[in-house]
């Protein structure tokens, strides 16, 4: 009889168990399902108030990570283990992990600066931490950026704040820094005209403010012209490009030579 009362008891521990593991499944799974319906729909109300993406980004992933550890906590408490206990045990383990990891919490605290401050946001091209690119993502640790032949190169934040950032798509308008030389034996007011007329010619150089041609130095083989026009920030390379095409083709029509360094060598017989 105590072997059957014994076989009993355990029966029923077991039973016991297996609903309360079943019960803390079925909150972690729910309460999980709660979590990402929560995040999901602050993100639609934070759009709806053209909040920026990158922030929008950066908070719903912080919002989610908060709910799921509380869902978690929840589910072992119906486990019957003492919450208070684990989070006790989870800060002293916490403050271990802090310290072995604590060049990723410096890019935690990099991507709060940098949803604070925000000196680029998404869609911009920028320049930071090694990497250039289309910036697609900032996430809690890291920045996604998407470069010119469409690799993803992902930068941690650290790296981003902790250097120079260079954002080519903060301003409406960038200027084109060109420099064109020609031969001594040109004319300098028949070249600055030609490329004067081109950029004249050209509906995406801005008039305001003017392009500028002015004669920058006189160099060791050539006079070298500094050519400056201003354009919509996604017209640079474009324009860019057309303009380095014309100029030379229009030099070519106009006898207008585009000298290149030479050397002079000199060969000596010595022998007697």
């Amino acid at each position: 009889m105590d072997k059957l009362a014994d076989l009993e008891l355990v029966q029923s521990l077991l039973i016991l168990w297996a609903m309360k593991i079943a019960v803390a499944l079925a909150i972690f799974i729910v309460g999980r399902w709660v979590a990402l319906w929560i995040t999901s729909s602050t993100r639609k109300l934070m759009q709806r108030s053209k909040l920026d993406p990158m922030l929008i980004e950066f908070l719903g992933n912080i919002l989610y990570t908060v709910l799921l550890l509380a869902v978690v906590m929840a589910a072992l408490d119906h486990l019957g283990l003492q919450t208070t206990s684990l989070l006790a045990i989870f800060g002293a383990a916490g403050l271990a992990i802090g310290l072995a990891l604590k060049d990723s919490l410096g890019n935690f605290s990099s991507g709060v600066m940098l949803i604070m401050f925000r000196p680029f946001k998404v869609g911009d091209f920028i320049e930071a931490g090694g990497a250039s690119g289309i910036v697609e993502q900032v996430r809690m640790f890291s920045t996604t950026l998407r470069t010119g032949d469409n690799r993803e190169v992902t930068v941690p934040n650290g790296q981003i704040y902790g250097s120079i950032i260079i954002n080519y798509s903060a301003r409406d308008t960038r200027r084109i820094d060109l420099v064109f030389g020609i031969g001594y034996g040109d004319d300098i007011a028949t070249a600055k005209r030609i490329i004067a007329d081109i950029m004249d010619a050209d509906e995406r150089i801005l008039a305001d403010p003017a392009p500028a041609v002015a004669l920058a130095e006189l160099g060791e083989s050539s006079i070298n012209f500094n050519v400056r026009p201003w354009v919509r920030t996604e017209d640079y390379w474009a324009v860019r490009a057309d303009l380095l095409e014309k100029v030379k083709l229009a030099f070519d029509a106009n006898g207008v030579s585009i000298p290149f360094p030479q050397r002079d060598v000199h060969v000596y017989n010595m022998a007697s």
